[in-house]
């Protein structure tokens, strides 16, 4: 059974440290020791954990699509260099960069701070994991 310490499940989760630690004393975060003593939070607690604070901001465009993979951000820069433009989404803890055209950026009035969704429909998804 996979285990992270306070300071891992901080990283995991996008929040600091004290933060584990006060969910830990409230309860809110189960957690155990370790054969060392130190604190430690299983794995599976820490994954539903994860999907409980998943919860994304609002979709802005309020347009129904097949692709479940969509990232609600902010755009965080927007480069347009003749008919192809790089358009950088923030959405949470993830930054997403697309090429599309300039002509799509400007249809979509696409500038900095501007609210937007990134859309990933991909035919294969890799996933790392560290080595045990």
């Amino acid at each position: 059974m996979t285990q992270y310490r306070i300071t891992e499940a901080a990283d995991v989760l996008g929040v600091s440290d004290d933060t584990v630690r006060r969910w830990i004393d409230a309860g809110t975060l189960p957690a155990t020791t370790d054969d060392a003593g130190r604190i430690v939070v299983p794995g599976a607690v820490l994954a539903a954990r994860a999907v409980e604070l998943a919860h994304a901001p609002d979709d802005p465009t309020n347009v129904l699509r097949s692709a479940r993979n969509r990232f609600p951000g902010i755009v965080t820069r927007v480069l347009v260099d003749g008919v192809m433009a790089q358009v950088e989404i923030q959405s949470g803890r993830h930054g997403v960069v697309s090429l599309l055209s300039a002509e799509a950026v400007r249809e979509l009035g696409l500038e900095v701070g501007s609210p937007a969704v990134a859309v990933v429909k991909a035919t294969s998804v890799m996933v790392e994991a560290p080595k045990p």
